[in-house]
This record gives structure tokens, sequence and C-alpha cells, in this order.
């Protein structure tokens, strides 16, 4: 007997997974929290009366799902998703076997759609030994960022998940704001704690390009900084449009992340590929880390590492210069502040 459940959240990551389409996916994953909802006795009732389609969340096509499943048949839709599934990147990806973990990416707290127990779980399913949860800082409202007591209640979140996970990790980290003078969004009571923190810029994208560099450098400084998150802002497609990288002295800004051991992320989000091929390269030649990071907002978008892989080598990049290829407590012992030669690997 087939589970609706299941087939609804299946149509979501392979929604997610090939466009990042997460509101559709939120569709078919709104028809299956709908159904977790009810109760043995509610939910027997409903599928006595095939009455899915009377519930609030589920539409016309996740009712055609449901009854498909229901009656024991793989629905249509999934169907047509699964032939077309396969690999996102053509020809071999040999860095992706390497992967280890994630240090980016954001969960229904903040700006996600999914509960953090569906993005650790499909973590897990990929073959990832960790994953950190960095949800956005306070200052971002638009994206529900996490003040001082809700980052709290969330560390105590993924402190039980991990009770209960048992071999897989979740680490608990931040997004957060490089504010306009290079400081970090979020009081320290709520970044000290954290296994990990990653330093973006969202907003005045367009600043002078000299005051932008000495920005991104006062924050790589911050002790607090491990990984420096997209670090142009540019969007190159998806349904924000387009937007054209900020202007910096890159070599200054990279080499400050060689001297202070913060890793360049290679944001693999479609839309993103940031850094631009030309600055990958030139951050790959002056020696910096990485983190190959999905920036997933939703389960099926974690396999966006896919994109990052072939980036990262496509200039040469080694295992041992990628911190998501390390195992879980080289990562938090690196970001807590270890010896960089040691931690930069043979």
């Amino acid at each position: 007997m087939r589970d609706p459940v299941v087939d609804l959240r299946e149509i979501a990551r392979l929604l997610d997974r090939h466009g990042g389409q997460t509101r559709r996916a939120q569709a078919f994953r709104r028809a299956a929290a709908t159904l977790a909802a009810l109760d043995p006795a509610e939910r027997a009732d409903v599928d006595r009366r095939r009455a899915w389609g009377n519930l609030t969340g589920i539409g016309a096509t996740t009712t055609k799902v449901v009854a498909e499943s229901h009656a024991g048949r793989v629905p249509a839709y999934l169907a047509e998703l699964q032939a077309a599934d396969g690999p996102l990147v053509d020809g071999p990806n040999p860095l992706l076997a390497h992967i280890r973990g994630d240090l980016h990416t954001h969960t229904e707290w903040s700006d996600g759609s999914s509960p953090l127990e569906e993005m650790a779980l499909e973590a897990r399913r990929l073959g990832r030994d960790w994953l950190a949860i960095t949800d956005h800082s306070p200052r971002l409202r638009v994206a529900n960022g996490l003040d001082t007591e809700r980052r709290h209640r969330q560390r105590e979140h993924i402190a039980a998940l991990n009770e209960a996970l048992g071999g897989f990790r979740v680490l608990a980290g931040a997004e957060v704001d490089i504010l306009d003078d290079g400081s970090l969004d979020g009081e320290a009571a709520a970044l000290d704690p954290l296994d990990v923190v990653v330093a973006s810029v969202h907003s005045k994208l367009r600043m002078d390009a000299d005051a932008m560099t000495v920005r991104m450098v006062t924050a790589i400084a911050n002790p607090r900084t491990n990984v420096l998150g997209h670090c142009t802002g540019r969007l190159v497609a998806g349904d924000r449009g387009v937007r054209p990288q900020s202007t910096f002295d890159a070599e200054v800004v990279f080499e400050a992340c060689r001297q202070f051991d913060v890793a360049v992320e290679i944001n693999s989000r479609p839309e993103r590929q940031d850094p631009p091929d030309d600055l990958l390269a030139l951050a790959a030649e002056m020696g910096c880390l990485f983190a190959i990071d999905t920036d997933a907002h939703a389960p099926g978008q974690l396999g966006f590492s896919e994109y990052g892989a072939a980036r990262a080598a496509s200039v040469g990049l080694t295992p041992d210069r990628i911190v998501t290829c390390w195992d879980a407590d080289r990562v938090v012992a690196w970001a807590a502040g270890g010896n960089p030669s040691a931690n930069r690997g043979a």
C-alpha cells in the first residue's frame, strides 16, 4: 500500500531539485502536512469518503495525487518527475563523492519551506554525515530572521534532534548579515554558542567598491566569521530576476579570507553561481579555503551541491581545501579557531 504523504513529499523534493520551484513544491508539502496532521480516525473517514479535496491545503492537483496513491498506483505527476530525474551536472563530477556536509541551509525557522527534521533526513539520504542549519539573523526581517531568544530555542531543538538521529550530526549555525560598517548582525549571546557562522552581504550591494572592500574585510576579520557567503550577491537567473555582482577589491578580500582562515563559499544555487568563474579561480590561486554550500531552502535543494562540486573541480580544488569535505569534528574545531595551518590539511 502506498502512502500519499510520502508521494506528496517526494513530488515536492523533485520540484525543488530541478529548478528550485519552491512555490509549486510548497503546495505539495502543505498537502502532505495536512494529511499527516489528521488523527487515525479522521484519516480513515476522509479516505473512506475520498473527501481529500475538502481539506484545507489540498487542491485539485494534490487531490488527484492522493487518490492515485491511495489506490496503490504511482501518481502520474510523480512518475513524470521521476522519469525526468537524473544528475544535475553532465559528465564526471569527482568531488561530489567527497562532500560530507553543508554549511549553509535554511529551514522554516526563517525563510526556508521545511522543518529542520526534513532537511536533516534528506541530507542523510544523500549520504552526508552532517548538516549545518544557518537560518537568518534578526535584521533580515523579510526572511523572518532569528533573534537571540529564538536562536537559543533552535539550538535546543537541534540538540534534541541530534539525540534522536544518532550517527548523523546537525550543527547549529547562522547566516548573519554583514552590516554597513562590517559588523555582524546579532548579539554575542546568540552567535558565540554556535558551531558555525556564515557572514553575507544582503543590503546595499551597489556600495562603492572601496567601502564594500572595507566592509567585507572587517567582517572577515571578526573572530566569529567562518564562511564568507555568496560574496558578490549576484543573481544570474530565476524568479527574482538578475542582479549584477557587487564590486570590491577581490585580491584584498580573498587575502583576508586566507589570513583569517575564513572559507570562501561556492554558493551552489543555480541562480547565484557565486563567486563568478574569474573570482573563483582567483581565490583558488590565492590559496583560500572553500565551502561548497547549497544555500538550500527546501530538502530537494540540498542536491544543488552537484553544481558547486563541478565548479570546484573546474579550478583544480582538492578535498583538503574544501571544509565541507571534512568530518564534523574537524569542521567544528576549525570554526572554533583552531590552528589554521593544521586545519588546512596536507
